[in-house]
């Protein structure tokens, strides 16, 4: 990811640079706008977020991907161990699969490589051959993420070790409470000047030329002017929709879910340094340990499951006791037809929703954020900059949806329902070719810059029992002996680097320990 740079700040600016940009919404998309924009453009232009403590936030994205490091440390440069405290906040490796294929099925899908490449050959092309030899492990035992996380060890790197080491560069993530660091970002972005509005909008004003938005007018009647404005009014989209009627694509045919439930539970042992996905009978349910609490929350189809169900469902699977009622959350997966349109760029929920299943719901407002930073207009918001933009978000979702899909199509559960229809049902023809394509001798092609690659698609297809036919004979040049002693140092030098991390919790002790709670 790139972080832009701006010349010229403090110098004479033109007279049709964009002077005020006006948030729309709080919650963790409006406040990382702010903060973003407030650091980047703070010097030429005014920041104005505006949010009513009356309307409540979705506030469930509590897990992340490690793109998340590279927002906060170079865009916003958030020191770490500051962050991490104030969003009571745990260290994340993946993301653990249950029940996923078939019940009693375990997987992890971790961050970062896994093994590392023989030559031009992928790892996962020598594994497949150890394993048709009956000389492999678990395609877990060859990643250090993965293998990590499942005993529960954590660092988030080391100088101190060979520089071809798999310690020397960890991909990690974090998880955190979420209202916390949308409180932590307001701090940050009132320190850089950001001016917050409270109160509910009752009006939207549009120029009579062109349509753009000039202006919202608040409940109080204070009008409230802006050049460029970003819509992180969660759902109802209030300007990229119900001003503009930009339009939704409903993606439901492919992801059948359509309702959540959110509740924390008390914690009852040390955090795991990875997010928990177990799925469940007309669904699955996410568990995300924080410093203070547990997160938790059922996603479901309505069709199949009642609400009261999927409550009673959700809460007899807790680790500890409940600390609040189920909070429910109803949604329609899918993406607004533009993201930018006008003089509004729509951010966060008011852009679309992805289900939660990979933790990209925070990587999506953080895409759009320096998307925008990238290609910031002047006041006239020329067409071609909108259009780059709407072309290159759409591709994020597209290639995250296919993703995701994978899990819930590529399963052999037919226990219930719903999982009937999830094998049964179409899947876009882009997904198809790449099952079909691993499935023949495991090989994968990344689809230009697509945000999960090979190792991330192949841990899942292998998880889901998509299992390859063949391997690519590239594998079969090689002595076989040769083959199985490369797999084998692999494994044990993987093995050997997880024995020397930290435990998790220890790190956290050491690190970023946070304050009990008031």
């Amino acid at each position: 990811m790139r972080v832009p740079s701006y010349p010229g700040q403090g110098g004479v600016m033109s007279e049709n640079a964009i002077r005020t940009i006006v948030v729309v919404g709080g919650g963790t998309a409006g406040w990382m706008a702010a903060a973003a924009c407030a650091r980047n453009l703070g010097k030429t232009c005014a920041v104005r977020l505006v949010e009513s403590e009356e309307i409540g936030i979705v506030g469930v994205g509590e897990a992340t991907v490690p793109h998340i490091r590279i927002f906060n440390n170079e865009v916003l440069g958030l020191p770490e161990a500051e962050f991490v405290k104030a969003t009571q906040g745990t260290f994340k490796l993946g993301i653990q699969f249950r029940d996923w294929a078939r019940n009693g099925d375990r997987y992890y899908h971790g961050f970062g490589l896994v093994g590392r490449d023989l030559g031009s050959v992928p790892f996962h092309q020598c594994w497949l051959r150890a394993r048709q030899a009956g000389r492999a492990t678990d395609y877990a035992d060859y990643g250090l993420q993965s293998l990590a996380a499942e005993r529960g060890k954590f660092l988030p790197g080391a100088n101190d070790v060979p520089m071809d080491s798999p310690l020397r560069t960890i991909a990690y993530a974090y998880h955190f409470d979420a209202s916390l660091y949308a409180k932590y970002l307001r701090g940050f972005s009132e320190k850089l000047g950001v001016v917050r509005h409270e109160g509910k909008i009752v009006q939207v004003s549009q120029r009579a030329g062109d349509g753009f938005v000039d202006a919202v007018v608040l409940e109080s009647g204070e009008r409230i002017e802006g050049d460029l404005f970003i819509d992180c009014s969660g759902f109802r989209g209030l300007l990229i929709e119900q001003a503009l009627r930009t339009g939704y694509e409903d993606w439901s045919r492919w992801l059948p879910c359509d309702r959540a439930l959110a509740v924390p539970c008390a914690r009852v042992s040390d955090p795991t340094p990875y997010t928990r996905s177990t799925a469940l009978g007309a669904g699955w349910q996410w568990r995300i340990p924080l410093q203070h609490r547990t997160g938790n929350g059922y996603v479901y189809c309505s069709g199949h499951i009642s609400d009261d169900e999927a409550a009673a469902t959700l809460l007899a699977n807790l680790d500890g006791a409940a600390l609040a009622e189920p909070r429910p959350l109803r949604f329609v997966t899918g993406k607004r037809r533009k993201f930018w349109n006008k003089n509004v760029i729509a951010v966060g929920l008011a852009s679309g929703f992805m289900e939660p299943l990979e933790s990209t719901s925070i990587h999506l407002i953080q895409m759009g954020i320096v998307r925008l930073l990238d290609l910031f207009p002047d006041r006239g918001c020329d067409p071609v900059l909108a259009e780059r933009y709407n072309r290159a978000v759409d591709f994020d979702y597209d290639r995250i949806r296919d993703f995701i899909v994978l899990h819930y199509k590529a399963t052999e559960r037919d226990d219930t329902p719903f999982w009937r229809h999830c094998r049964e049902m179409p899947v876009p023809d882009e997904l198809q070719e790449k099952i079909a394509l691993f499935r023949h001798s495991g090989r994968f092609y990344r689809d230009g810059e697509e945000f999960f690659a090979m190792h991330s698609w192949v841990q899942v297809m292998l998880g889901q029992r998509i299992m390859p036919r063949g391997h690519h004979p590239f594998v079969d040049q090689l002595p076989e002996d040769e083959v199985m002693k490369f797999v084998d140092h692999v494994r044990q030098v993987i093995s050997n680097c997880v024995d020397a991390m930290p435990a998790h919790q220890a790190f956290i002790d050491r690190y970023c320990k946070a304050p009990a709670p008031a």
